[in-house]
C-alpha cells in the first residue's frame, strides 16, 4: 500500500501508549484538512506477563502496523506525571517503545500532550473522553464512536499533529470543521 504522501496527503499513525492496551490509529488528511480513517487498533499484552514480553509484544504489533500501513510520520502522546506510578512507568515504557520502532525505520516522530490533542479536536484542553470520541467521529464521519477510548485517542493524536502541520486557512474541498476553526483560531492567536 503507497504511503499518504505518493498521494498528495499525509499518512500519520497516532499510538496512544500503554502496557495493557497500546491504541493506534492511521489517519490520511488532505492539505484542506479532510481527514479519512485508514485504520484503528489496539496493540494487547497480558498484565501477568513478565514486563519484557509485553513490551516485545507491543513493539511487534506497532511494526506490524507500520509495515500494513507505511505512516509518514508517527504522533505519541506525551507522558505526563500521574499520581499512578505504575500507571506512568507503564505509559513511559510503551511510549518509548513506540519512538523506538519508529526511529528503527527512519520516520519522524512528535510528542503531543493530552490536553494539546483535546484542544485540537474539540477545542477545549479538558474535553472528556466521550467528548474526543465523538468529535473523532464527526472528523472522520465514521457511523459509530471509535472504540476503545484508546483507539479514539489514538486517532484524535493522529488528526492533532496533522492539523497543526497544516495549513490554517483555505479548505479546498468544504469548511473546517468546530474543531479546525478553533485550532486555526489558536495558532493565529500564538503567532501575536
Amino acid at each position: 500500500m503507497p504511503s499518504g504522501t505518493s498521494r498528495g496527503l499525509l499518512r500519520v499513525l497516532g499510538i496512544d501508549p500503554g502496557l495493557t492496551r497500546c491504541g493506534v490509529g492511521v489517519v490520511d488528511v488532505a492539505p484542506d484538512r479532510s481527514a479519512t480513517l485508514v485504520h484503528v487498533g489496539v496493540v494487547r499484552s497480558d498484565p501477568g506477563s513478565p514486563i519484557e514480553e509485553r513490551l516485545a509484544l507491543i513493539a511487534a504489533g506497532l511494526r506490524a502496523v507500520l509495515d500494513a500501513h507505511e505512516p509518514d510520520v508517527v504522533a505519541v502522546e506525551r507522558v505526563f506525571a500521574q499520581h499512578n506510578r505504575t500507571s506512568v512507568m507503564g505509559t513511559a515504557q510503551a511510549s518509548g517503545i513506540a519512538l523506538l520502532v519508529a526511529g528503527e525505520r527512519g520516520i519522524a516522530a512528535a510528542t503531543h500532550t493530552p490536553s494539546e490533542v483535546k484542544a485540537a479536536i474539540t477545542g477545549y484542553g479538558n474535553a472528556d473522553k466521550r467528548q474526543v470520541q465523538t468529535m473523532v467521529a464527526r472528523v472522520l464521519r465514521l457511523a459509530e464512536l471509535p472504540q476503545p477510548a484508546d483507539a479514539a485517542d489514538a486517532l484524535a493524536l493522529a488528526l492533532c499533529h496533522a492539523w497543526r502541520g497544516a495549513p490554517a486557512t483555505g479548505a479546498a474541498s468544504g469548511p473546517l470543521t468546530p474543531a479546525q476553526r478553533a485550532w486555526a483560531d489558536a495558532e493565529r492567536l500564538s503567532r501575536r
